[in-house]
């Protein structure tokens, strides 16, 4: 299970590309140097540059290249562009209690709201910059503890009755 779709996953691999390749790229060297679906991310880079997240130029030497103020634009905020929001669940993204048939009764829903608000906190405390450029500068992503894994792959050892 992913957090983030494909799209959100292709977009901010397209703006790590143009982030370190200042003078910019275009869709087929993209695509090339990630092996990724042509449309896909010529549909992607329209899309970032219609939220003013990359500029186009036309012409013979024309393509795309990071806005300048990118670099200073919170991984929350690309989220909440290019995903309309970031979700951990349905209840949590929606006012509506239709949104899921157990709503009433849901003893999560309280739990899940804080933890996705924790999560969100973190997204919100990471730029683009700090992402692409861990060296830039100190930032929230460095102070996260690095968590164990281990508890997630190891098997469950059944207690003897």
């Amino acid at each position: 299970m992913t957090l983030l779709s494909r799209k959100a996953d292709y977009a901010l691999v397209i703006l790590s590309y143009l982030f370190q390749h200042k003078e910019g790229g275009n869709a087929r060297t993209i695509k090339d140097q990630f092996g990724l679906s042509h449309s896909f991310v010529a549909n992607i880079l329209k899309e970032l540059c219609k939220k003013g997240f990359v500029t186009s130029h036309r012409g013979v030497k024309g393509g795309y290249a990071l806005a300048p103020s990118a670099g200073a634009v919170s991984l929350a905020e690309l989220l909440e562009e290019v995903e309309d929001g970031f979700q951990l669940t349905l209840c949590n993204h929606t006012t509506h209690d239709d949104a899921c048939s157990h709503s009433a009764a849901c003893t999560m829903k309280g739990p899940m709201a804080e933890v996705h608000q924790r999560l969100l906190g973190v997204l919100c405390g990471v730029t683009l910059a700090e992402l692409f450029d861990p060296k830039a500068r100190p930032s929230a992503l460095h102070e996260l503890p690095m968590l164990n894994t281990s508890c997630c792959s190891a098997p469950v050892e059944s207690s003897p009755a």
